[in-house]
């Protein structure tokens, strides 16, 4: 197994940027903030003080895949984001498969009974601890 860290997980939109960070073992993801996207500077920016400030050893980046699995618009967007990321941040960017991560959150509020307006502010944090867990789940056991 290796070392704990604390892992940030990131839900990359258009206009927003939903951020969950782990505990500091690398164990369990929290929704943490929402970034809203100005200039690209300003939002790496934005991620590179989360990364500094709480020691995050790790940043997984939703890809939004198409249902297929195929690479589209979105995917490569995500992708160009990952490459400026790393260049900015100095720790390792990985990317996870989201395909249904916003679709599982919107129904976890849903059944929550969340109001429409408040949810839309919580989802995207949302769908980035469901990145983050999905990940964090799958990579604990090695």
């Amino acid at each position: 197994m290796t070392h704990a860290m604390r892992m940030l997980g990131l839900d990359v939109g258009s206009k927003t940027i939903g951020v969950a960070l782990s505990d500091p073992m690398g164990v369990t993801a929290q929704a943490f903030t929402v970034i809203r996207r100005t200039t690209p500077e300003k939002d790496l920016d934005a991620i590179g003080n989360i990364v500094r400030t709480y020691e995050v050893g790790r940043i997984v980046v939703g890809l939004p895949l198409n249902m297929n699995g195929s690479i589209g618009a979105a995917a490569r967007a995500v992708e160009e984001f990952c490459r400026a990321l790393r260049d900015r941040v100095g720790v390792p960017v990985v990317t996870w498969d989201e395909r249904l991560s916003t679709v599982m959150a919107e129904r976890a509020m849903l059944e929550g009974d969340i109001s429409r307006r408040k949810r839309k502010r919580a989802i995207d944090r949302a769908a980035a601890a469901l990145i983050l867990q999905g990940y964090l789940d799958r990579h604990l056991d090695g």
